[in-house]
């Protein structure tokens, strides 16, 4: 199982550029590419929360904080990187695991930014109910802006600012000939609709958690998989923070330790944390707190890792 950060994919670009031997994907192989691991904290070194499944050409990403088309562009073709499907004109399908604004304020980019570079399908969008709503208001603040594009001297096309937006339920919501795209209700406070996503390819199945307390329903549903890409808080950072915010953490989010719990039951060949709340932890105490229960494979996100 293959890691790269940010750093090092540069890095290696550097060396392999240098040997005229490029780092590629396989046809149709499923990639995990983490995007953005951060939280509603402005932490400069982590994007906004976003991951993209790649399978040959295509993506199919989940969540879109802000900062998203950038963060895929990173490590696109257009750009030099190893993945087609990161192209801007490629994204194309994306899943919602819950409405809040740090795992939404990059919808208007994800909507017109690939349509200004050329993306010609509208967009497809899978998530909770309140979707159609958010989606309709995002295009009527833009529509003086999607009217000049068409209306005015830009060659823009007259489709790819649409967006086919979907209001999802529990069950197989997404198929094509690469993959199957199941949801799941997880327990994210006192949000109703608040969902995971379980991806089946080929050749790898992944679970990603979006935010979540422990949820017996999640660590079913991820036995055995593959990935599983869960967030995570510090219980040292959360010993630390006063009782309002430990009632609404607790509710809301899942302790290192519980994660560890989850793991243990489930028993994913990997365990990928993100969104991580660090509350003055370290990334090393993060990982010590994770493993002093869990003896399988670990891997703390960065941005732009590759797995």
């Amino acid at each position: 199982m293959q890691s790269w950060s940010r750093k090092s994919f540069f890095f290696s670009f550097f060396l392999l550029v240098g040997s005229s031997v490029l780092y590629s994907v396989p046809d149709n192989e499923t990639r995990l590419i983490l995007l953005g691991t951060g939280t509603p904290n402005a932490d400069p070194s982590r994007a906004g929360p976003a991951l993209a499944i790649s399978v040959g050409d295509r993506s199919y990403i989940v969540d879109f904080g802000p900062g998203i088309v950038r963060q895929a562009a990173a490590l696109s073709s257009n750009r030099g990187g190893p993945f087609e499907s990161l192209n801007p004109k490629n994204l194309k399908v994306v899943f919602l695991t819950h409405l809040h604004s740090d795992h939404t304020a990059g919808y208007p980019d994800l909507i017109l930014t690939p349509w200004v570079l050329e993306r010609s399908d509208p967009l497809k969008v899978f998530g909770p109910k309140g979707i159609k709503n958010m989606t309709t208001k995002i295009l009527e603040a833009y529509k003086a802006d999607i009217d000049y594009r068409i209306d005015g001297l830009e060659p823009a096309n007259e489709s790819g600012w649409k967006v086919e937006a979907v209001e999802v339920n529990e069950g197989i919501i997404y198929e094509d000939e690469l993959i199957e795209v199941i949801a799941f209700k997880v327990n994210h406070g006192t949000w109703d609709n608040a969902y995971g996503y379980k991806f089946i390819t080929e050749d790898k199945t992944i679970v990603v958690s979006g935010d979540t307390a422990p949820s017996k329903q999640l660590t079913e549903i991820s036995r055995g998989v593959d990935i599983l890409v869960h967030e995570v808080y510090s219980q040292a950072g959360f010993n630390r923070r006063t009782e309002v915010w430990k009632k609404y953490h607790a509710s809301h989010h899942t302790s290192t330790k519980e994660l560890a719990e989850i793991a243990n039951e489930a028993q994913p060949k990997l365990l990928v944390l993100t969104h991580v709340l660090f509350w003055g932890s370290t990334e090393e105490e993060i990982m010590e707190e994770v493993k002093s229960n869990y003896s399988g494979q670990v891997s703390l996100g960065q941005d732009l890792s590759i797995y």
